[in-house]
């Protein structure tokens, strides 16, 4: 019988705000050179790899202060799941805040660059974030994350506009 590997899986948080009836989620660009120019379908929520047998939500909120250096409060508010285009199954969890895209600080790491230098260089693990209106951060997420939002919208009952 043929075994199949478990599929990675990751956990992050949707931080959400409203502001003058406007839904806005705080959505983070990766670093390193590959990312470098891509801007649209490119962001993420900040999330990382779950550990061997870590609690889902104990790894979202640990990804999210590691990637940002920001801390996170308020009631976590479960989303379903989604498999991602890879097999990675991505768990999230929306949290109402405000914070300041400004003083996020990531961690690091390290990769060979340029390609076959032998030289290692260190990139932040995201290099900016940003509140976005849901509609417009609709565009710039990863396709493979875009039903987080609209799975807060629904929560929230936000009804985007129509497209003309």
């Amino acid at each position: 019988m043929k075994s199949f590997p478990m599929p990675k899986k990751s956990a992050g948080v949707l931080l959400f705000r409203e502001t003058l009836g406007n839904l806005e989620v705080l959505l983070v660009h990766p670093g390193g050179p590959f990312w470098a120019k891509k801007n649209e379908g490119s962001w993420s929520i900040p999330k990382g790899e779950l550990e061997e047998s870590e609690d889902p939500l104990t790894a979202a909120i640990r990804e999210f202060e590691e990637e940002t250096g920001l801390m996170v409060g308020g009631n976590p508010v479960p989303l379903e799941h989604l498999r991602q285009p890879s097999g990675k199954i991505v768990y999230a969890w929306a949290v109402r805040g405000d914070l300041d895209p400004i003083q996020m600080k990531s961690n690091t790491f390290l990769m060979e660059w340029p390609p076959k230098s032998g030289r290692q260089q260190e990139f932040p693990e995201i290099d900016r974030a940003e509140w976005f209106p849901i509609e417009i951060a609709l565009h710039k997420i990863l396709n493979g994350q875009a039903g987080f939002l609209e799975q807060l919208r629904k929560k929230l009952g936000y009804h985007l506009p129509l497209q003309t």
